[in-house]
């Protein structure tokens, strides 16, 4: 009999660990733009798992990350990709006021700022192939069958995000190995499978987790204001196998982050973040700023959608990180941003771990 109430939490969670060659079930969560392999190899040295978001990177890119980070730790890594969406629909007056609001708070936006072309998914996903990583990711939606079959083929596990019941139960159907349950506490943008209900289905992890958990018969990793070791307990407890972990790592020195988006993390409480498309077209949770709060306010013009909308902030962003203007960073942080450490990410993830293996005994 369990000589601790406990004991069964710990024991799944330490089960899916060794499935996955780790000595703690804490993951990296795959942050596109902030994710080098600095970071991934600190988690992955100390015992988790790093991640790459793949997102933006060109298809050499991704290999050479995935070099990089073998080169540095023997350890596991996934790598995740965005599920392509269907083409925006462009409204060319919407989009002159929407520069015209942008020019307030940077250098001027010319129209064919808008034409954001992202690297080929197809190129991405034969890269992501080719670097053989432990397992691969899913957001905003489901991979096809065909490369499911071609990612198992190659001993590839297949981490299906889901923020809702419903996308958790399709994405099992469709062959996941496991489903990460992301609440909407989480930094940056969600894996919703229909863009709108990022912000219209905002489902709390501690909601969202059990409800998940009872639903599917794969492991399920909880994600989303995850930052210490009280609530990888708390997720553990409550159904899941694994916790993923993002904006607690940013402010260590592996992150590499600008520093006045690292020193904002430290003081953000949970009310201070909020879900925007003022940077993406796509609803993310960004610490408020001016420029977020501006573009939130009833007279400002609507973003122009995803990825029109990151082609026209993109020379605000980039001046606003050479004038170390915080005001205008796009700063993605989840609710749990004050408790992310300014420690080594080895460090962190000992401690996380150390800490939820003391409280469930």
């Amino acid at each position: 009999m369990s000589s601790h109430p406990h004991s069964a939490s710990l024991a799944r969670a330490e089960a899916f660990a060794g499935q996955l060659g780790l000595r703690m079930p804490i993951l990296l969560a795959p942050m596109a733009g902030a994710c080098p392999a600095s970071l991934s190899i600190a988690v992955a040295e100390a015992g988790g798992m790093g991640a790459c978001g793949a997102l933006l990177m060109q298809p050499d890119a991704i290999r050479d990350w995935a070099a990089e980070f073998r080169a540095g730790s023997g350890g596991a890594f996934q790598i995740n990709l965005w599920i392509p969406g269907p083409a925006p629909m462009r409204d060319a007056a919407a989009e002159t006021r929407q520069r015209e609001f942008l020019a307030q708070w940077g250098p001027p936006v010319a129209p064919e700022m808008g034409e954001a072309v992202l690297p080929n998914f197809a190129a991405q996903c034969q890269a992501l192939l080719d670097a053989r990583p432990r397992a691969t990711s899913s957001i905003m939606g489901l991979y096809a069958p065909a490369y499911v079959a071609e990612m198992k083929a190659r001993g590839i596990l297949w981490f299906a995000t889901a923020t809702t019941l419903e996308e958790a139960r399709a994405a099992q159907a469709a062959g996941a190995d496991a489903i990460i349950a992301q609440g909407a506490e989480a930094g940056g943008h969600r894996g919703s499978f229909r863009a709108a209900d990022a912000e219209a289905r905002a489902v709390g992890l501690f909601a969202l987790l059990p409800q998940i958990c009872d639903a599917v018969s794969i492991p399920v990793i909880a994600a989303g204001g995850i930052a210490d070791g009280r609530a990888v307990a708390a997720a553990l407890l409550l159904g899941a196998s694994a916790a993923m972990v993002g904006t607690g790592f940013l402010r260590a020195p592996e992150a590499k982050i600008h520093p006045a988006w690292a020193e904002r993390i430290a003081r953000t409480q949970a009310h201070e973040t909020c879900l925007t498309r003022a940077f993406s077209g796509r609803a993310g949770r960004a610490i408020r700023t001016k420029y977020v709060e501006a573009a939130s306010a009833p007279d400002a013009p609507p973003p122009a959608p995803y990825p029109v909308q990151r082609g026209f902030t993109r020379a605000m962003r980039e001046e606003a990180g050479r004038m170390n203007d915080a005001e205008r960073m796009q700063m993605w942080a989840g609710q749990s941003a004050a408790l992310a450490q300014a420690r080594p990410a080895g460090e962190i993830a000992r401690s996380l771990w150390e800490e939820a293996a003391r409280l469930l005994g």
